[in-house]
């Protein structure tokens, strides 16, 4: 089996690095501040690119990444729309929305299986088979797109009605849906503006409330609650877009 290169060894990184060398798959690793142009001539035809840095590194590494392993990319972060690969002429890369937790300290913890299209999937389904983490194939396009979206809702409406309500989601749910329900419509709201393409929102509500039951004790609001709430009024201020109860939690 060829290699895989991994761009970033934080918790997620790892967890893939050690599925895909218990895959039987080669693994090349790539630390903050490698030399990717060198790294590519010594690496130039790895089966698969794995992207595993922060949220907020991820513009910065796709706009640096080689061309011979552009082709190659697959991407793994939260809060994940085409827009932020298409700005950098990414045409059909592996996308893998992750559904396990991993913390410091501790085994990851799947809570559904994860959803990934494109063209290194069935390597990625392999790795994550072989480390006991459960994970489907999709296909690239609106059952992506949907499946993006499904899990952004789900992280932007936790995060940001637990800035209110602390708790968990199942104590969200139980004790504050209308609540829920308000803040989750503006979060749809924006992702319709940010992908051009309106939603089937019972069927992400339904999705979101998947996710619940396979955790209920899941805290509402990580430390990146404050960040997610701020992006998500940025993104409403450029469509253009009302969102009272966003706008409130903000003061």
């Amino acid at each position: 089996m060829s290699e895989a290169v991994v761009i970033g060894l934080g918790q997620l990184g790892r967890v893939f690095a050690g599925g895909l060398l218990r895959a039987g798959c080669p693994v090349a690793p790539v630390n903050r501040g490698d030399d990717l142009a060198k790294l590519s001539r010594s690496h130039p035809t790895p089966e698969l690119v794995l992207v595993a840095v922060a949220e907020n590194d991820l513009p910065t590494v796709l706009a640096a990444l080689p061309e011979v392993w552009k082709p190659r990319a697959a991407l793994i972060q939260n809060e994940l729309l085409p827009r932020d690969w298409e700005t950098h002429g990414y045409i059909d890369p592996t996308v893998i929305s992750v559904w396990f937790e991993k913390k410091k300290g501790t085994d990851a913890r799947p809570l559904l299986a994860s959803p990934v299209a494109g063209p290194g999937a069935t390597l990625l389904c392999q790795a994550l088979t072989a480390i006991d983490l459960p994970c489907r194939e999709v296909t690239p396009g609106n059952e992506l797109l949907f499946e993006l979206v499904r899990k952004n809702v789900y992280i932007l409406t936790t995060n940001i009605t637990g800035l209110k309500t602390g708790g968990t989601v199942s104590q969200l749910w139980a004790q504050h849906e209308t609540f829920a329900r308000e803040v989750a419509n503006e979060v749809m709201d924006i992702q319709d503006a940010l992908t051009g393409m309106a939603q089937d929102r019972d069927a992400l509500i339904a999705g979101m409330l998947e996710a619940f039951e396979a955790d209920p004790g899941h805290s509402c609001t990580g430390r990146s609650a404050p960040a997610r709430l701020a992006r998500a009024l940025q993104h409403a201020d450029a469509f253009g877009l009302d969102l009272p109860t966003l706008r409130a939690l903000a003061g």
